[in-house]
């Protein structure tokens, strides 16, 4: 119903040939051959792909074409069972999939919504070949079975008009034609793109970079080519597609040689107010001396461009204060203030570390902690059983110091979920991975009207909707809270062992 129809095969006639014809096309047509691995596996799998495709192509639809083949599903199968085609037509859909997966995902990962929805685009990258492969071995043990069985095979071979001798030698002349052709393209593509890069070495253009080397690349290049064709590292999050901006470049010198930036540079300028002498690395062509500044750049250690520009995401952020520590410890010897606090921290923090959180820093007598998960759900679910954890650990740790005599400690917490960056923040070489945003100030803003209130807890509105729960039912209360622009719902919590109960989880 598909590929028998003149739109459909006319459909999958032009994405092969456009396919291939782009692939060869882009080799042909670059300037150099370094590129990241990503995109590398990518450029190598769209290369197989056409290749495995030839054999598959000339038992179906040639044999179809010039042997009125009745080249159904059972025929297939049975032609590859017993052969190594049944791995090779496998291989080619994983290679397939793969291939189109990681296209989707270079594309949109850039957006919000791709981000939010993707453990459930892995999920589907994983189970469809699976079903695929698993349709392929059941179908297949069955078929093959009744083939060899015997008693239905001339039934069979008639049904799927089943080549002779000579017409399979006809076919398989046709595929070796066809790998031929293949290889000529090849071979094509790479003498355009020796032809064209000896053509481009008279021209050439002189990079300084700041702290960095001096390089003579091809004229005609953008500045991230020409990063890249000499083994600079340069950051690009998107590819050099003019959206990330992660390779914007300061030019020291030369900047007067540029034509200005296109619309979609300048938009991409403009979002993040960069001066005039700025410019995207992978937008401009250099045509003269150039003196450039990477903002993002590794200084010598691999990976710091990537870990140094942020990234944001969605997470619950958890900040606890203990109650009266400075009256609690005036006039105590530094060794006793210092012991209270270690065995203080020692009775909370694996509650956070049990829960999949990690403690950003310690403020004193509190702690930031933040909880890393693959979503917002399952980060705002850690933050609640971090919480509840935390409150039963303050209790057995309070039972203690009373039976050393020693006064019980009170704390306070503020649990927060939205938007916050990731990144290493600070000097190179010493830049400690770290959080910041609106989100961090607003838990920061909870904990500190927990005093307020007489509550252990106050979890915010987007938290709680998070991990799953209805708070209309709840007795949420709305804050204005110092430097948070609007108002933020959050729910008091008088005692944090009592969280369960009213969020009515039986058990934890």
């Amino acid at each position: 119903m598909i590929t028998r129809t003149p739109l459909g095969g006319l459909v999958l006639t032009g994405a092969l040939i456009t396919h291939l014809g782009l692939a060869l096309w882009r080799l042909a047509l670059r300037r150099s051959l370094r590129m990241p691995l990503s995109q590398a596996v990518q450029t190598a799998l769209g290369l197989l792909i056409p290749l495995q495709l030839l054999r598959h192509i000339t038992h179906t639809t040639v044999a179809h074409q010039n042997f009125a083949v009745n080249d159904t599903y059972p025929y297939v199968i049975v032609l590859m069972w017993n052969a190594p085609a049944v791995w090779w037509q496998s291989a080619l859909l994983l290679v397939v999939w793969v291939h189109g997966c990681m296209g989707l995902h270079f594309w949109l990962r850039l957006t919000d919504w791709w981000r939010n929805a993707l453990p459930y685009m892995i999920g589907l990258a994983v189970f469809i070949p699976s079903f695929a492969l698993a349709g392929l071995l059941t179908e297949g043990r069955r078929i093959y079975d009744i083939f060899v069985e015997g008693t239905e095979r001339a039934a069979l071979m008639a049904s799927y008009n089943w080549p002779s001798q000579d017409s399979f030698a006809s076919l398989q002349l046709v595929e070796t034609r066809l790998v031929q052709i293949f290889v000529f393209l090849l071979f094509l593509t790479a003498m355009i793109y020796g032809l064209r890069k000896l053509l481009r070495r008279r021209r050439s253009v002189r990079i300084t970079y700041r702290n960095g080397p001096i390089v003579v690349a091809e004229k005609g290049m953008t500045l991230l080519e020409m990063s890249r064709a000499n083994a600079i590292p340069h950051t690009a999050l998107c590819g050099g597609k003019g959206r990330c901006t992660t390779c914007r470049v300061v030019i020291e010198d030369g900047a007067d040689t540029l034509p200005p930036p296109s619309d979609a540079e300048a938009r991409s300028l403009a979002a993040v107010r960069a001066p005039q002498n700025m410019r995207l690395a992978c937008q401009i062509h250099p045509n003269a001396p150039l003196s450039v500044c990477r903002l993002f750049r590794p200084d010598g250690q691999k990976g710091r461009a990537h870990a140094s520009q942020g990234e944001e995401r969605q997470l619950a952020i958890l900040f606890l204060d203990m109650r009266g520590f400075t009256a609690r410890t005036s006039g105590q010897l530094p060794y006793d203030v210092v012991f209270l606090l270690n065995r203080f921290f020692d009775a909370i923090v694996p509650c956070i570390l049990n829960n999949g959180g990690t403690v950003d820093k310690y403020l004193g007598d509190g702690l930031l902690a933040v909880f890393e998960a693959p979503d917002a759900v399952k980060s705002a679910q850690a933050g609640l059983h971090a919480v509840t954890d935390i409150g039963r650990a303050v209790a057995d740790f309070n039972e203690t110091l009373l039976s050393e005599g020693e006064a019980p400690v009170r704390i306070g917490m503020g649990l927060h979920l939205g938007e916050v960056v990731i990144g290493e923040i600070g000097s190179s070489g010493n830049a400690p991975r770290t959080i910041i945003g609106d989100t961090v100030n607003a838990a920061s803003r909870l904990e500190a009207q927990t005093k307020e209130l007489g509550v252990e807890l106050l979890v915010s509105a987007q938290a709680l909707l998070a991990a799953g729960y209805d708070t209309q039912k709840l007795g949420l209360r709305d804050f204005q809270l110092r430097g948070v622009s609007a108002p933020l719902a959050a729910l008091p919590v008088r005692q944090t062992m009592e969280l369960p109960e009213i969020l009515d989880v039986p058990g934890h």
